[in-house]
């Protein structure tokens, strides 16, 4: 008798259905890997800015001189805060970033409790404006503060025995850049981050 062969039509399209069933997976596992590197390489970044500028406002404390808000006292209190922006924009905009200024939506300079939580009253806001705001290093920065929220001056922080923290925080919007955002509806993530230093001594 005559042994019956396998029916080779069969196998292949149950290798074809396999193959459909699959792909779709590993086509999500992909893409999923792909977004939480570029969400990862966001974050790291954004990270980097908050500790950049707290790292400028606890260096520069009150702006110098004898500590207060009087005539003659903290003579450069005024550039404190945008020093402190500058620091942060300049981590965002350096070669590499793939940050966009425009979807920062937040940098908050902030008076720390001990927690780590901003004080109340004590917060000072910034938002986005292109090339509008005050000019450091020749440069105009591009964040302005918020008007009526600037709750912190930088004259009255206090570096002297038991200093003041400083907090400064970031909000960004990541937008989702591959396919998944419309396979899951999601278009974008918010991401937060701050970082919190004691005032540095200034030899006031």
């Amino acid at each position: 008798m005559t042994p019956r062969r396998p029916d080779r039509r069969g196998s292949r399209g149950q290798s074809v259905i396999e193959f459909a069933i699959l792909v779709p997976v590993f086509m999500l596992i992909l893409l999923g890997m792909l977004e939480f590197g570029l969400l990862f390489n966001r974050h790291i970044t954004v990270e980097y800015g908050s500790r950049e500028g707290a790292r400028t406002g606890a260096a520069l404390a009150n702006g110098g001189g004898a500590r207060g808000c009087a005539a003659g006292q903290s003579p450069n209190a005024a550039s404190v805060d945008p020093q402190v922006v500058a620091a942060t924009e300049r981590v965002l905009k350096a070669s590499g970033s793939a940050v966009n200024l425009a979807l920062v939506t937040e940098i908050r300079i902030y008076k720390a409790a001990a927690d780590g939580t901003p004080v109340a009253g004590k917060i000072n806001l910034w938002r986005y404006a292109p090339g509008a705001g005050p000019t450091v290093d020749g440069e105009a920065l591009d964040f302005v503060p918020v008007s009526g929220s600037q709750g912190w001056p930088a004259c009255s922080r206090d570096n002297g025995s038991t200093p003041d923290s400083i907090g400064v925080g970031l909000s960004y919007r990541y937008e989702l850049t591959t396919p998944l955002m419309n396979l899951l509806g999601i278009q974008s993530i918010a991401i937060d981050d701050r970082t919190i230093m004691a005032l540095n001594p200034t030899g006031v």
